[in-house]
Parts: structure tokens; sequence; C-alpha cells
């Protein structure tokens, strides 16, 4: 699928890391004198480590991947429909997004429905993740996890399917202090 915006879930960082402390631990066995440890252990410890390792960043990478795509192609499973946001296997058609409540939440006028889901699965934001609130056409808040909510934000507002008169789909015509509007705890 081609993406205008693509924020990795993971990093292959910690693989690296892991990979080099071991290799530097190894050097070390060779180099230093005194009893060096059995080469099976060797294989056990790099196939064993580097296996976990690299298991969660795979599964990093698929869970928490933050995709928004403008066109019309769908996404990696062949779920067509239109442009759409899709974070790990969850889809939410941008059309269904409420663009009025996501620029409110970009002024600071607006925020998240306490108990919000987190898109992507989990019940919470992985580390080093912001949420970022976002209205659906059904009345739902849900927690988007993204490392950079300014970024994904115009990429959101500026994906978003422009409605039949030209204005944006997801306004309710309603303003802020309407009945309906309010979250949870009442903002």
């Amino acid at each position: 699928m081609d993406a205008d915006y693509v924020e990795p879930g993971g990093s292959w960082r910690p693989f690296w890391l892991v990979a080099g402390a071991l290799g530097l631990l190894l050097v070390m066995d060779v180099v230093l004198p005194g009893p060096d440890v059995p080469p099976l252990l060797w294989a056990l410890a790099l196939v064993a480590v580097l296996g976990i390792v690299a298991a969660g960043a795979l599964s990093a990478r698929r869970m928490w991947t933050v995709r928004v795509s403008g066109t019309d192609d769908g996404d990696a499973a062949g779920a067509g429909g239109g442009p759409a946001l899709t974070v790990g296997r969850e889809r939410v058609p941008l059309a269904d997004v409420d663009t009025a409540h996501l620029r409110a939440v970009r002024e600071g006028e607006a925020g998240v429905d306490a108990g919000a889901p987190v898109l992507g699965g989990g019940w919470s934001l992985p580390r080093g993740r912001t949420g970022l609130p976002l209205r659906l056409a059904d009345g739902r808040t849900v927690l988007v996890p993204t490392g950079d909510p300014d970024a994904l934000t115009r990429a959101l507002l500026s994906a978003a399917p422009a409605g039949p008169d030209g204005t944006d789909p997801g306004e309710t015509g309603a303003s802020p202090g309407s009945p309906g509007t309010e979250g949870t705890l009442g903002g």
C-alpha cells in the first residue's frame, strides 16, 4: 500500500545494540586469557537472546505502525474503501473521522473521553507514544498511538476527503458547548 504518512511502530535499534554487546563479549572471550565459554553456549545465547529481541521488534512494528493512506488502494489485507488510517490491523476510513474535533484537539480546545480504547489493541499506549484523540462518526473517541501528534494531525487533515458540498465530512455542525459533544468528563 502506498501511504502518505507512515510512523513505524518499533525500531531495530535494540536488536543491533544487543547484537553489538554480544559481539563485544565474544571478542573479549576470545582475546582475554582464562577459561573460554564453550562455542555451543555462545551459539545458544546468540540465537535465544537475539531471537527474543527480534521477535519484540517485529511485533511492535506490526502492532503499532501508524499509516495514513490518502489513496483508494485499500490496506495491506486488500480491504478497499477509500483513504484510511491504519494502526496495526485496525483500519478507520478517513470519512469516519470528525475533522472538526481533530482541529479542536490541535488547538487545545478538545480532548479525549475517559477510557477511550487505543487503536491497534492493547490496554495502554506503548512507551514513548502519545495518544492522539480521534472522534469517529459514530461518536466514539479512540486514541491513536503516535510519537509525533502534530505530524499525524497534519497528515490526517490533509488526507481526509472533503464532503460533497466541500465541507469536512466529520463536522457535525454542533458547537463545542452544545449537548452531545461533551465527553464523559465534560470536555
